[in-house]
């Protein structure tokens, strides 16, 4: 799924899960509560070693308190030992079944790793928990779209702007669901929405771009991988590519011998430099 991204880097979704999931009155200084509180704090200062310390103690005064293995999730997370944070939301899971984030923030991590349908079961409990939370119908429309089920994607991501019509993300992945379903009209009107929610959303460019090159449309196949390019796209090098494949197609030999040349430079992706190398052969390049 090349084009596909994440609304917010990980790490910052589940600290927003971890604020929102734990939350405890003002509790006395040596409380599990407390050291929950000092963990959460940890946490947003990327102390995740003084936060774990923190859920640990947390842990040894309250070994049943759900909020702290889920913050220790959370600090394992941040730290990159993904075993342990899945570890950490399975326990909350097994001492409090209707925990809802655990089951979103498992689910954001299963869909990192590209296992797909446990992501959707995972999301799938959480929308039985909380059936209006358009976040939810989102993520799972994504899984949906990592794994090709494209209809499924569309569905949720349908969900998704009838409970938030104002987020620019639902319609730039419809968009993507739409482009693979073959739906080119749908998709380009899906990416203009999603510019004009979010006029600085670098891959709604070049997802247009591509849709309008796929048409033939190449000067605006052009402008939007300029776009693109201008506001680095995370898939700079697939816009490079794009835009050299139309500048061949008008037959600007130079500028198109430039962008593939730009391609070989930023991008490790053997498939795309192959491309860009026969192009540069076919265009006589040296």
């Amino acid at each position: 799924m090349g084009h596909q991204k994440l609304l917010q880097p990980m790490i910052t979704v589940l600290v927003l899960l971890l604020l929102v999931g734990c939350v405890a009155p003002t509790p006395a200084l040596d409380s599990a509560e407390a050291h929950i509180n000092r963990g959460d704090a940890y946490v947003e200062k990327d102390e995740y070693d003084l936060a774990i310390a923190e859920f640990d103690k947390a842990i040894q005064l309250k070994p049943d308190l759900a909020d702290a293995y889920f913050g220790r999730g959370i600090a394992y997370y941040g730290k990159g030992d993904f075993a342990h944070a899945m570890a950490e939301f399975d326990k909350v899971i097994q001492l409090k079944p209707d925990y809802y984030y655990a089951y979103i923030a498992r689910g954001l991590i299963y869909s990192e790793k590209g296992e797909y349908e446990l992501a959707i079961a995972d999301y799938d409990q959480a929308i039985k928990l909380k059936p209006d939370y358009a976040d939810d119908y989102f993520s799972r429309g994504r899984a949906y779209l990592g794994k090709g089920d494209l209809d499924r994607a569309v569905a949720d991501f349908d969900k998704t702007i009838q409970l938030k019509p104002d987020l620019a993300h639902a319609y730039f992945n419809r968009a993507v669901a739409h482009n693979l379903k073959g739906e080119k009209e749908k998709a380009l009107a899906d990416y203009d929405k999603a510019i004009q929610l979010k006029p600085d959303l670098a891959d709604a460019y070049f997802g247009r771009g591509d849709a309008y090159l796929d048409k033939g449309d190449l000067d605006r196949a052009i402008a939007d991988f300029d776009k693109a390019i201008q506001l680095e796209a995370d898939l700079l090098a697939d816009a490079y590519f794009g835009r050299g494949t139309a500048y061949s197609l008008k037959g600007w030999k130079e500028t198109a011998i430039a962008d593939f040349k730009k391609v070989l430079e930023l991008s490790d992706d053997p498939l795309l430099r192959q491309w860009s190398e026969e192009w540069l052969k076919a265009l006589g390049a040296r």
